[in-house]
């Protein structure tokens, strides 16, 4: 080989194998290639239903019929194919415009991988990687994107995933995804299924006239305030022993505890920020390991509910302070919160964090947020910061926690 000049792309050479995956595939190709003295560039490997696909990338050899001979003996002892095309440089590097882009599909069908991997190529962008992050009880793939501006795309596959029926988040790719961030959520009907408000109204008696109002506040029709004050003073006279029971009787969301337990190992901090209750978000906090919680506080004397709220109402506005009070607090910027809400009292706390998830949330939530997750699983939000179902669940083994095991 001649010597290779400044600016020159260098010879490489591209092997790749295929074939049934199985211990020492990787160990025996690079045994055939340590005689040859090259230098290793690139490696990307799959295993998809036991079957292996492992690319190598290493600069050309002085001698490359020994080594395509090498290569090819091993491949034909491990009963492989196996290709190798000779060429010059590297990789290219990645475009700018780089975004993750997350999908989640109950189920998800070709017809919708087709419709997505289609809009993203029309931006003029092109997918540099794909990895799944769950196949159970969702799946989930992720495509690391490149080429186009990442509110861009943002735009474009939002209106695709409304078509298919699939949930579709798209982030930058950049450091804060591996960060210590700060997690703010709602309490109703997102960390826990249905409203506390209208459990309690069950006591007073007046509970379909509390989730009509509920129902409009949540959408937007009403202030939220002044709903919250008219549905409280329905509550007057109820005893203080309803807390409890409404207490016993809250179902946690799916994965919350999942979503809690995962992210606390990795540092995350916690916030639950509420238009409800603070006599049970702060139990909830407690019993969960969050950090932070913020609430309104129901009057009670001598035992029973008054129908009044003491100090000022955590409304839509209260959120938004209350996400960017805590995040000072532990030091973290607003670009690494993230909120999770489904109501329009959660709209500018979504809006001022750096990523706002409307979880199962109302149209006009679903339209303002970052991102939608309309799947009844709290935890597949994980699968939107990288973090796949395998390694949840080795976490949760290693911590003598058993999870539900997929079918096959």
């Amino acid at each position: 080989m001649t010597d290779v000049q400044p600016g020159d792309k260098p010879e490489t050479l591209l092997i790749t194998l295929s074939g049934k995956d199985r211990p020492g595939v990787t160990s025996s190709v690079f045994t055939a290639l340590s005689g040859a003295g090259v230098e290793v560039l690139d490696i990307e490997q799959i295993v998809l239903r036991s079957r292996l696909i492992l690319g190598i990338l290493v600069t050309a050899p002085r001698n490359p019929k020994r080594v395509r001979a090498a290569v090819d003996e091993t491949a034909e002892a491990l009963g492989m194919s196996v290709d190798i095309d000779r060429g010059v440089g590297d990789n290219k590097s990645r475009r700018e415009g780089r975004s993750h882009v997350t999908i989640i599909g109950t189920p998800l069908r070709a017809s919708a991988m087709a419709a997505v991997a289609g809009r993203i190529a029309d931006a003029g962008a092109n997918i540099d990687r794909i990895e799944r992050m769950a196949r159970y009880p969702v799946t989930a793939i992720d495509l690391h994107v490149s080429g186009v501006d990442t509110d861009a795309l943002r735009t474009v596959l939002a209106a695709e995933a409304a078509t298919q029926g699939i949930d579709i988040a798209v982030q930058p790719a950049n450091l804060l995804r591996r960060g210590t961030r700060l997690i703010v959520m709602d309490v109703d009907s997102t960390l826990i299924q249905g409203e506390v408000i209208e459990m309690l109204a069950a006591y007073a008696g007046c509970e379909a006239e509390v989730a009509a109002v509920t129902a409009a506040a949540m959408g937007g029709e009403l202030d939220f305030e002044e709903s919250l004050r008219s549905r409280v003073a329905l509550l007057a006279g109820v005893p203080e022993s309803a807390l409890d029971e409404v207490y016993d009787a809250i179902v946690l969301a799916p994965g919350a505890r999942t979503l809690v337990r995962t992210l606390r190992r990795l540092g995350y901090r916690f916030a639950l920020v509420s238009g409800g209750f603070s006599q049970l978000v702060d139990r909830l906090a407690d019993d969960l390991g969050i950090h932070f919680s913020r609430a309104n506080e129901l009057e009670i004397v001598d035992g029973v509910l008054t129908g009044r709220i003491l100090g000022p109402v955590v409304d839509r506005a209260g959120k938004a302070a209350a996400l960017r009070e805590f995040a000072a607090e532990i030091g973290v910027p607003e670009a690494a919160t993230i909120a999770i809400g489904d109501g329009a009292n959660d709209l500018d706390m979504l809006n001022a964090a750096g990523l706002g998830i409307a979880y199962n949330a109302k149209p006009v939530v679903q339209d303002a947020a970052d991102t939608s997750v309309n799947v009844p699983y709290l935890d597949a939000i994980m699968y939107l910061l990288g973090i796949s179902r395998e390694e949840i669940v080795a976490a949760d083994a290693e911590a003598g926690i058993v999870t539900p095991a997929p079918p096959v």
